[in-house]
This record gives C-alpha cells, sequence and structure tokens, in this order.
C-alpha cells in the first residue's frame, strides 16, 4: 500500500474490486482492493479491510464481481471513419482504397462528418472500456473538440500528404497546421499531438525530411502506416530498389519516436533496426487479417525488444472498434504465426493494449498501468457472467473470454465516462440519429 500524502486524507473517490490488475508489474492481481483516487489521479491501492479502516464511513463503489483494469489504449485509428463501417467488404488493401473509401472520402469530408464519426468512434470506445486512443485523419482540431468534451485522452496526428486535400493546400500547409497543433496542445494534459505521414507511398523524400526535422524540432512523435502489405513493400522495391522502412531509416525517421503501423512484412534485420532505435509497432491484427494484408511477426518483435502496442484501425477496415476482440485476436493470430501456443500469453497481450500502448505514445509516465501518481484511467469489468465462470485465472478470461459488453464502469483522469453501462458525456440518442443522416449521405439506399 502506498498513497501520495498523508493517509488521513480521505480520497474523492474510492473503486472496490473483486480483482485489481495493475499490469505493472506483470502477473501481479490483487484480490478484494481499493483504488483511490484523489484530483484525478491514483492515490494508492489498499486492501479493503484497511481501506475501511483508514477511511470509515467513505462512499465506496463497490463492484464485487468485477475486475479493475487500466483504461485500454486503442493505438491506431482513424475515429471519421466510423462513418463508412461496412460500406466496401471483403475487399483487398489497394481495392478498398482507391475504389471505394477514397472517392467518398473525397464526397463526404468535412468538418461536420468528422465530428459526428469521432463522437460515434468515441462512444463505442468508452463502452469497451477504451480511454485513450491514437487517431490519424483530417480535421484533427475538429477531433480535438471532441476529445475534450468527452473526457477521453488521445493522440491526435496532424495528417501530412504529398497532394492538395480539403485539410491542406499543398505540402507546407500540411507542415504548418501538424506544428501549430502540437504548438497549440503542447501543455494539455488529455490532448497529445503527433505527425502523420500517411504512408511511404503517399509522402515524397522530401516531405519525409521535412517531417523529421519537425518531429525533432518539437518533440512530437511520427506515426505513419509502414509495412502494410507486401505489395507495398515489392512496388517499393521496384521504384527505388529499396524497402520502405531502410528508406524511412536513411531519411532519419526511424528513432525513439517513430510509431510503425500495421508492420506486416519484416525481415529479421528490419526487427532488429526497430529495436536498437527504440521505435514502436502498432499492431492491428483484425484489420490486417479482414484485407488479407498480412500478419505481423508479434512474438518476434516482442523477443527482439520492440515495444508493440495495440489497435483496432479504423471501424471501415475492422469493422468495430473494440479492444476485447483485439485482444483475443492479437492472442490468437500470434500463436499461429509463431507455430507457437506458448507465444503472446494473455498477459503479454493485457499489455499491449495498455502500458505498451502508453509507451508508444509516449505517456507511459501517467498512464498506462494502475500505479499510485499516474491518472485515474481505469475500466471495470464485470467478470460475473456465463462466459467468465467458472474464473481460475483473471488475466486469461480478460483476453480469451470476457466481451466488450461486460464493461460497466469507466473513468478517465478520475472523471466517470460511463457508469452502469450508461454513457455519461455523450448523447447516445443523438449520435444513432446523426449516423442515420450520414447513412443517407453516404449510400442513400441503404
Amino acid at each position: 500500500m502506498v498513497l501520495l500524502d498523508s493517509s488521513l486524507e480521505q480520497p474523492d473517490l474510492l473503486i472496490h474490486g473483486k480483482w485489481v490488475v495493475p499490469v505493472v508489474p506483470r502477473k501481479k492481481v490483487l484480490v478484494d482492493h481499493v483504488v483511490a483516487v484523489r484530483d484525478g489521479r491514483i492515490a494508492g491501492l489498499v486492501p479493503l479491510a484497511e481501506a475501511r479502516r483508514m477511511w470509515p464511513g467513505a462512499d465506496m463503489l463497490a463492484l464485487e464481481r468485477h475486475a479493475l483494469i487500466p483504461g485500454l489504449i486503442n493505438s491506431h485509428g482513424h475515429s471519421p471513419m466510423s462513418l463508412l463501417r461496412g460500406v466496401a467488404d471483403d475487399l483487398p488493401l489497394q481495392a478498398w482504397l482507391e475504389d471505394h473509401v477514397w472517392p467518398l472520402e473525397n464526397r463526404l469530408i468535412a468538418p461536420d462528418f468528422v465530428a459526428a464519426g469521432a463522437r460515434l468512434a468515441m462512444a463505442e470506445m468508452i463502452r469497451g472500456g477504451t480511454t485513450c486512443f491514437a487517431d490519424m485523419y483530417f480535421f484533427p482540431d475538429v477531433v480535438a473538440g471532441c476529445v475534450e468534451e468527452t473526457g477521453m485522452r488521445a493522440q491526435l496526428c496532424g495528417p501530412i500528404l504529398e497532394f492538395p486535400s480539403v485539410w491542406a493546400a499543398d505540402a507546407q500547409d500540411y507542415l504548418n497546421k501538424a506544428r501549430q497543433l502540437c504548438e497549440h496542445y503542447r501543455d494539455h494534459e488529455r490532448l497529445h499531438f503527433a505527425l502523420g505521414p500517411h504512408a511511404p507511398y503517399t509522402v515524397s523524400d522530401n516531405q519525409l525530411r521535412a517531417a523529421v526535422e519537425l518531429s525533432a524540432e518539437l518533440g512530437a512523435p511520427v506515426h505513419m502506416h509502414v509495412h502494410e502489405t507486401a505489395a507495398e513493400v515489392r512496388d517499393a522495391r521496384r521504384s527505388d530498389g529499396q524497402r520502405p522502412l531502410a528508406r524511412l531509416a536513411g531519411l532519419g525517421m526511424v528513432n525513439e519516436r517513430f510509431q510503425c503501423v500495421h508492420a506486416t512484412e519484416l525481415l529479421d534485420g528490419e526487427i532488429a533496426l526497430l529495436a536498437g532505435a527504440g521505435a514502436s509497432v502498432m499492431h492491428c491484427p483484425e484489420s490486417n487479417m479482414k484485407l488479407a494484408s498480412g500478419a505481423c511477426r508479434v512474438a518476434d518483435l516482442l523477443a527482439g525488444g520492440v515495444n508493440v502496442a495495440l489497435g483496432t484501425d479504423g471501424a471501415a477496415s475492422n469493422n468495430d472498434l473494440d479492444m476485447f476482440g483485439e485482444m483475443r485476436s492479437a492472442a490468437l493470430l500470434g500463436k499461429l504465426t509463431a507455430k507457437d501456443a506458448a507465444a503472446l500469453p494473455a498477459t503479454r497481450v493485457l499489455e499491449m493494449a495498455t502500458i505498451n500502448g502508453a509507451r508508444a505514445l509516449g505517456i507511459d509516465h501517467c498512464a498506462g498501468s494502475l500505479e499510485t501518481g499516474k491518472w485515474a484511467d481505469l475500466t471495470a469489468v464485470d467478470l460475473g457472467r456465463l462466459n467468465t465462470a467458472p474464473l481460475y485465472d483473471v488475466c486469461s478470461h480478460l483476453v480469451y473470454a470476457a466481451q466488450s459488453s461486460q464493461v460497466s464502469h469507466v473513468w478517465c483522469a478520475g472523471e466517470a465516462l460511463l457508469a452502469g453501462g450508461r454513457l455519461l458525456t455523450l448523447d447516445e440518442e443523438a449520435m444513432l440519429a446523426a449516423a442515420e443522416h450520414w447513412q443517407e449521405q453516404v449510400r442513400p439506399d441503404a
């Protein structure tokens, strides 16, 4: 038991969980403990009997068949694309993007579309126990406003492309707007900004060099789709004789701030390169499987010392933002890819969805685990259900058996976002009405 201040000072919030899974240290499960919250931060993890003695008569939320875990961190997505959920299924990546998604986006993208899609995505994520997400999309300033409204935590990317879009007029405009966003939100407690060059095949060397310089100047991460498919790697070699990761390394991009999204096509030397640089990989197993993009060598990455975080990708290619489903898929696909049933045990996968995500985003000093002094980002999961009975191993059930519908409560920085399964900072009926409106704009005949 460790407290921030005097043990006589009563916390703002006391939450009793049958099991508390702090994630750090690994494999630790505390039985009948209370998470004490003061000023939005974790003040201590205290045995139930001790908490009652220290704070007699204090109100305590009793979740007697629940596991309390760190809020899940969705390390890669495109939240406004929730409005394109299911419009172009069962297609490979390039056909999906070029023939369907990009034409729709060219017609629809505007601040009101982005806001409606982001709110819908955030509601789904909160219901599924996610408190923090990394996002890459146009109008990140609009998404930032939605994050502030809902009380979540997020890393948002200033998108960088070579060609003009509704967001920016030219290559320099993308960089200028990314700089403005990073500087504007520099000291925000829940909003963090990164540079978001889309992919090696959509950004030139000159633009990438400028992004590397800006990243170093601002200390901002770089979040980028890399080695997403075998075709991407093959086409790059035909174009300039280099694999994409080698090209990026030559430009100085592969360092401790680099967030490499997908990475389904990696050689042993590339894994060593990422490890030596201190880069992170954002693994999106369900999207990769659905688009038949390939399988990330997660077990080899972890064994090689690379930090691997977990993400859903956008709802247009997943087709949900369910981190419980993503954990299960990551564990099973990881075992299949490694041809080893012992690869990716449940505790490691839970880390990928929590503390590894925080490390990738550079916020592990204040989020990603239940430790004294960190923000009180918590998720309560009801394990007293048929599909999680009997219970022998809490972490096993969280990864292999639990469903997002078992999330009952969510807090971010000590503020309740979900209570008893009810959204507190978003209007569900209004979001459903907005989704129906945009459905008519996307596909009037649906």
